[in-house]
């Protein structure tokens, strides 16, 4: 692949960060505010020498995701909310059965069948699990073309890493709009990744090998509960956001993807007009960037929560910050396209302790 920038999509951006982390195997469905990845996979990731299958539905795709995440295959799934909703047991599996996989959702207005507009909406769904057991996906949210491209590749090294389903969770914003992105040089895939769980065939007289959720002796479960825990705690380190003129700022904005974006833009302009204002955009929303927001909260800071939904994320905020501070909040409702203007008259409400 060239380094030269490339002028694509957000959803084009996934994809061909996808081909750069080695991507072999691609199953989906088609839905949108998605189609352009399947689209694109169609005709480049054979071409690559990978595998695509357009699957039955959304069910079939990600027990396809999870047979090929059990043989140490570098593979994907994207979907659009409803469809990530249909994914939610075979996701749960692959976390109990500690497999690697990637997930993609555009999401889209809801509850139901909604719009194919951009909605935030999904969050609980994202972080909270979303299937049943006590699981947790990793979950990375772009902000921008450039962000997509390089946190697909950053997904598929963290599946391997803490052998987990990693989500990628994006909006019709994101997904639809287009910028430059500079590509990465293609990461080379050791055979031997994965190391001795993965499903190869049995041959040479090696040890056979057990994929599995499924504990019924005494105790078993627990102890492979307690294990999870761990790893989830773990995951932890891999905390990330972007912070922007928070040192000076009386007031804290705190939005993720698309909506962070839009409320950078907002902050940019009330400190032009002398407004002591600042933002934090959480990248990875689990693990949330929890130290961040303590310690501004700790130097006496106050925040407002934007979400593109009627109040999800403002409940991780709240928990971050608990016992020192409290956060405002705005939320934009699924089905309207918010501005930067918009955000201005709450953000000043918020600075007056409105």
């Amino acid at each position: 692949m060239s380094a030269k920038r490339m002028f694509v999509k957000g959803n084009e951006a996934i994809a061909r960060g996808a081909l750069a982390a080695g991507l072999q195997c691609y199953f989906g469905y088609p839905i949108t505010p998605q189609n352009d990845i399947p689209e694109f996979f169609s005709a480049a990731l054979p071409a690559a020498g990978g595998a695509f299958v357009q699957a039955e539905s959304e069910v079939a795709a990600a027990n396809m995701l999870l047979g090929a995440a059990s043989c140490g295959v570098r593979c994907l799934t994207t979907s659009s909310s409803p469809g990530v909703s249909l994914m939610q047991e075979a996701i749960s599996y692959m976390a109990g059965s500690q497999l690697p996989g990637v997930i993609v959702n555009m999401s889209r207005g809801g509850p139901g069948l909604g719009d194919i507009g951009p909605s935030q909406a999904d969050y609980f769904q994202s972080v909270k699990g979303g299937g049943h057991g006590d699981y947790r996906t990793l979950v990375l949210a772009p902000a921008s073309c450039q962000e997509c491209y390089d946190l697909t590749i950053d997904a598929f090294d963290l599946a391997y890493k803490y052998r987990n389903p990693v989500l990628i969770l994006g909006d019709a914003i994101v997904g639809q709009m287009k910028e430059p992105v500079t590509p990465r040089e293609p990461v080379t895939v050791s055979p031997d990744e994965g190391g001795d769980w993965k499903l190869t065939g049995r041959t040479g007289g090696r040890p056979k090998r057990l994929l599995k959720s499924l504990y019924l002796n005494d105790g078993e479960l627990a102890g492979h509960n307690r294990m999870l825990a761990a790893k989830y705690e773990a995951m932890r380190a891999e905390e990330r956001c972007e912070t922007f003129e928070t040192e000076d700022a009386d007031l804290v904005v705190v939005a993720f993807g698309s909506i962070g974006r839009i409320a950078k833009s907002a902050v940019r302009t009330l400190r032009a007009k002398g407004l002591a204002v600042g933002l934090v955009r959480p990248i990875s929303l689990y693990p949330f960037p929890e130290k961040v927001l303590r310690d501004l909260a700790g130097q006496g800071k106050r925040f407002l929560t934007i979400e593109h939904n009627l109040g999800q994320m403002v409940e991780d905020v709240r928990l971050a910050v608990r016992g020192i501070a409290d956060s405002a909040f705005y939320g934009v409702y699924p089905g309207n396209l918010p501005t930067p203007d918009e955000f201005e008259e709450p953000i000043r409400s918020a600075v007056k302790g409105a």
